[in-house]
């Protein structure tokens, strides 16, 4: 697994994951905006989805919604380090946004070395073992030929097919229908291999602290949602005394 250990100075990071950002919920952006502005940790850590669909980095190169996403990524790193995981929706993030805007790519898993514990970082796609059809989905999309060859169509051709990708997950939430959730005992097996205690995730929609065996937590991620009722946006802190939720809205 990859490592990544933090710097001595650093006393409180933040982690985020599934806004899910897309043009038709201007406040959730905003939300994510105002938040990007005012942390005062150390470091932002964004496990995943942080876009509903992202059809390339050239689409961040023409004025609109993309382009306004990129320059709060890259304010924000101007002010303090802002790493990015790939979730199951922005897969086409590549390194031409990240380089541009200064933030680091993650890879899915990461150990994260902090305030003296290893923390294991993931979007948590890949522990929903009962979801046999996204794994398959999964194994495509991330494939780098069909990557390369999606990128190679034209820009209007990669948005529609981005909200495309957006009006299935609509639909798929409006029939009710259940998501996999995480193998606990997969989780595990990933905790031991890692020797970590915790791991951190997102994914699922369904946030929680979960008690493992050996003393172990799985700790889970809250989606954003500023126009839902209550609103759902919250990031999770974790400094020398733990780890805690900041509810943001």
């Amino acid at each position: 697994m990859a490592e990544l250990q933090a710097p001595p100075a650093w006393r409180s990071v933040e982690f985020i994951s599934d806004l899910h950002l897309h043009p038709g919920e201007p406040a959730t952006f905003d939300a994510w905006r105002r938040y990007m502005a005012s942390t005062r940790a150390d470091a932002v850590f964004i496990l995943g989805d942080l876009f509903e669909a992202w059809p390339g980095d050239d689409a961040a190169g023409e004025p609109g919604f993309d382009a306004e996403c990129a320059a709060v990524l890259r304010q924000t790193a101007r002010q303090r380090p802002v790493f990015f995981m790939h979730g199951n929706r922005d897969f086409l993030v590549g390194r031409s946004l990240l380089d541009d805007c200064g933030v680091t790519l993650l890879e899915d898993p990461t150990v994260f070395g902090f305030v003296g514990q290893r923390w294991l970082l993931t979007h948590g796609d890949q522990l929903c073992v009962d979801d046999q059809a996204y794994l398959q989905f999964r194994a495509q999309v991330r494939d780098p030929r069909w990557q390369a060859a999606t990128l190679a169509k034209p820009l209007a051709e990669r948005r529609a097919l981005a909200r495309s990708l957006r009006e299935q997950s609509e639909a798929r939430q409006r029939s009710g229908e259940p998501y996999a959730d995480v193998d606990e005992p997969l989780a595990l097996q990933w905790l031991e291999a890692a020797d970590a205690l915790t791991m951190i995730h997102g994914h699922t929609h369904r946030p929680a602290d979960h008690v493992l065996a050996g003393g172990r937590t799985r700790i889970v991620l809250s989606d954003w949602g500023a126009t839902a009722s209550p609103p759902r946006m919250q990031a999770l802190r974790v400094d020398a005394a733990g780890a805690r939720r900041v509810a943001l809205a």
